[in-house]
């Protein structure tokens, strides 16, 4: 496809961007933290079902383990990621109030990072013991 054909202006076409401005990046990322949940699921699960019936002292021996913290912190950032873009896109592509898009971008920001950081201090809280 020559580039008089293309749609795109020369701009676009300099920088690779789509009419979003982010390319494909999103697309990428989002697809990168899929994976790595999907990765680290089965883990997830094997933890979940080890807590069952545990009281605080017992989860908290289990979650005491350096490896487990670590599986459970991962996997809390790579949710939180994802669900950040995911939600993003969605807030992109059918709100076209620029203000109320601005806020609603801003809102899913400060909702993921709030979510992401009250659980990864939950996990350490509980993985130390206090």
């Amino acid at each position: 496809m020559s580039s008089r054909s293309s749609m795109r202006t020369p701009l676009g076409r300099v920088r690779n961007l789509g009419s979003s401005h982010s390319g494909t990046s999103d697309f990428w990322r989002q697809r990168l933290t899929a994976v790595a949940m999907a990765l680290l699921i089965l883990p997830v699960i094997v933890i979940v079902l080890m807590l069952i019936g545990r009281n605080q002292a017992g989860a908290a021996q289990i979650l005491g383990s350096l490896p487990i913290a670590i599986i459970l912190v991962l996997f809390i950032i790579a949710s939180a990621w994802h669900m950040k873009i995911g939600m993003q896109i969605v807030i992109e592509d059918y709100i076209h109030n620029e203000k109320l898009k601005l806020a609603s971008v801003m809102a899913n920001n400060f909702f993921c990072i709030a979510v992401a950081l009250a659980s990864i201090y939950a996990i350490l809280k509980l993985s130390s013991g206090v």
